[in-house]
C-alpha cells in the first residue's frame, strides 16, 4: 500500500466532472449571476462551470489552506484581501474540491461579510464526505475515503514536492544517492502512481536548481539542509 494514496486526474474527466456538475446545479433551478472561484484549484472547474451555465462574470478569492501536496497548514488564510459589492446578485462559490473544507468555510464567511451577494451557494467537483467539515450545496462526486486527487493543473508541482519528500526522509534512513530508475520506482511504492517522464524530469530538474539535488555521472545526490 501507498504511504500517501494519490489519484491521477486527466483533462477529460475535469470537464467531464465540470459538465456533470453543472448539470446538477441546473436541476435543481439555481442560476447564478456571477461564478467565484476558489484560487488556485477551482480556477479550471469555474471557468468550465461558466461555460456550461452560461455566465459570464467571473470572479475569484484565493483562500489556502494546504502548504504544499497532501500537507495542509495550521490554518485556512485569505490572501490579498479585496472588497467588491455583489449586492442584487446571486454567486455561485466554486473549488475543486472540498478536503477539511477550511478553504470553503472561510472564503464563504469572507464573502458574505464584504461582498454581501444576495444569495451565496457553494459547488466542488468533488467533496470528502469522511472529513469535510462543510458540505457544498452542489456537488458531483462524494468521496468516502480520502485520498489525494492530483489534478493536471498541480502535475508539475505536486510531483516536485512528492520526490522532495520522499527523497528527504529516505535521507535521513541513510540512502542519499540515487539512480533515476530508483526513483522512480520508489515513487510508485511511495504513492502508488507514476506520471509521464516530462514531469518527472523537469521535477528533478527543479530540486536540483533549488540545491535540493545534485547530479553527477547520471546519479543524483540528496542535500540535507
Amino acid at each position: 500500500m501507498p504511504r500517501i494514496p494519490v489519484r491521477l486526474v486527466t483533462w477529460e474527466e475535469i470537464v467531464e466532472w465540470s459538465r456533470g456538475l453543472a448539470k446538477r446545479i441546473e436541476e435543481q433551478g439555481y442560476q447564478p449571476d456571477v461564478v467565484i472561484a476558489i484560487a488556485r484549484g477551482g480556477f479550471v472547474p469555474a471557468r468550465l462551470i461558466c461555460d456550461f451555465l452560461g455566465v459570464e462574470n467571473l470572479l475569484s478569492i484565493q483562500s489556502q489552506h494546504w502548504t504544499e501536496a497532501a500537507m495542509k497548514g495550521e490554518r485556512a488564510v485569505i490572501k490579498f484581501k479585496y472588497t467588491i459589492d455583489l449586492r442584487g446578485m446571486k454567486a455561485l462559490l466554486v473549488d475543486d474540491i472540498v478536503d477539511t473544507g477550511d478553504s470553503m468555510i472561510l472564503a464563504k464567511e469572507f464573502i458574505e461579510q464584504n461582498w454581501k451577494p444576495d444569495v451565496l451557494k457553494t459547488a466542488a467537483l468533488q467533496w470528502i464526505s469522511s472529513v469535510a467539515k462543510i458540505k457544498p450545496d452542489f456537488y458531483y462526486i462524494e468521496v468516502k475515503e480520502w485520498v489525494w486527487f492530483q489534478y493536471p493543473w498541480t502535475r508539475l508541482e505536486d510531483t516536485v514536492q512528492f520526490i522532495k519528500r520522499m527523497l528527504t526522509e529516505e535521507a535521513r534512513s541513510g540512502k542519499t544517492a540515487w539512480k533515476i530508475e530508483e526513483i522512480k520506482e520508489k515513487f510508485k511504492e511511495w504513492y502508488g502512481i507514476m506520471v509521464e517522464d516530462q514531469y518527472f524530469l523537469k521535477a528533478l530538474e527543479i530540486l536540483i536548481s533549488k540545491g535540493m539535488l545534485r547530479v553527477k555521472d547520471d546519479t543524483y545526490y540528496v542535500v540535507l539542509k
